[in-house]
Formats: C-alpha cells, sequence, structure tokens
C-alpha cells in the first residue's frame, strides 16, 4: 500500500501569532491558498483520506475532501507533537519557549515528559509506530492521503528510516537549533509497505 502524508498549511503558530489552545490554531490566507493547491495537484482517487484531529490539518485536508467528495474521511491520533506542558506556555512566542526547548531536545530524555497535556518524545514513536501498523492492514492496492504536522511526519520517516537507532538516538538527531524546519508546509512524503516493511519512495 502507499501513503502520502502532507505537513499542514501556513497557520497563524508559523506566522509567529501566539495562540492559546494548539488544536485551533488556523491556517492563514497563505495557508488556504496552499491547502488549494494540493488539492489541485494530486493525480490519483485516493482510498482514504486521513486527517489529524486538529484544526489547521482538517482546514488543508478540506480542498482535497471536496475534490474527493466520494472517498471515506478519518480522524486519527496524528496530531502535532506537544512537548512543552500547555498550561505554562499557551499565549507565548516561541522567542520565550526557546531556553526551554533547548533543554529539552540537549537532553534527549525520550522518556521525559514536562506535564500534564505534553507528552514524551517516545510516546511521539509510538503514536508513529501505530499509525504506520495501521496503514499496512490496507489493501495492497490502497492509497492514502494523510494530512498531519511536521514534527509528526518528521518522527513517522524517523521509524521507517532510523529503525537501526533507539529512541534516544532517534532524539538526539531529530531537532537542532537554527536549522530550518525539515518538513516544510504542505510538502509530501510519499512512504510504501510491501513484503519488506515500510520505505520511503
Amino acid at each position: 500500500m502507499r501513503a502520502t502524508f502532507v505537513r499542514h498549511g501556513q497557520s497563524t503558530g508559523n506566522a509567529g501569532m501566539p495562540s492559546d489552545d494548539l488544536s485551533l490554531i488556523e491556517l492563514t490566507d497563505l495557508g488556504w491558498q496552499q491547502a488549494r493547491d494540493v488539492a489541485a495537484v494530486w493525480d490519483e482517487t485516493p482510498s482514504l483520506i486521513v486527517t489529524s484531529p486538529y484544526l489547521r490539518t482538517q482546514q488543508t485536508a478540506a480542498p482535497t475532501i471536496e475534490r474527493f467528495h466520494s472517498v471515506p474521511v478519518e480522524v486519527w491520533p496524528i496530531e502535532e507533537f506537544t512537548y512543552l506542558q500547555p498550561s505554562q506556555w499557551n499565549g507565548t512566542l516561541s522567542s520565550t519557549r526557546m531556553p526551554y526547548l533547548e533543554r529539552f531536545w540537549s537532553a534527549a530524555d525520550p522518556t521525559y515528559c514536562d506535564g500534564e497535556g505534553a507528552e514524551s518524545f517516545a510516546t511521539l514513536l509510538r503514536r508513529a509506530e501505530t499509525a504506520l501498523g495501521r496503514l499496512s492492514t490496507l489493501p495492497p492496492n490502497a492509497l492514502v492521503y494523510v494530512f498531519s504536522h511536521g514534527q509528526f511526519i518528521q518522527a513517522v520517516r524517523a521509524v521507517i528510516n532510523d529503525n537501526h537507532l533507539d529512541d534516544k538516538q532517534k532524539m538526539k538527531f531529530f531537532w537542532k537549533k537554527g536549522a530550518p524546519p525539515p518538513i516544510s508546509n504542505v510538502q509530501r512524503l510519499s512512504f510504501s509497505f510491501g513484503s519488506e516493511g515500510w520505505n520511503e519512495r
């Protein structure tokens, strides 16, 4: 089977605006245009469309869902990685959070959870593994468009391409200060599953 993961379009968070609820961050005007552009360039009808429960991914998927209106749509727990406790950081700017982000990643402790509403890096990897396991049960000829988030898709890629590394090693390679996001807005990554397991296409 084949799965194409799509990161959501530019969101207000990507544009530097603070938010009080990470799940309700919306697309900017540019993000909506990117979503329409994605819908226009698909060259195959999928068997299934999957979105995360977060608003920005559902908005990004909306033009594709409209184009393929007869294709079933499902919401899976493939939301973004929240590793700082939301109640402490909602409404803040990324520049304010940066010292804490650096501390989290430099510690490279995949089991550490920052508090209620956050998750550990190991939990993120397990969610990615669960999503891939669910996809792998679909028929061999299935094609799925999966609308998700940058760090979740990065975790999927790590599970597939770096399966020789343990969780701590995966974490060390996952984030680098000052580096651009490994997966840009509306970037598409395609993976296939067959007799030899998962491969990035």
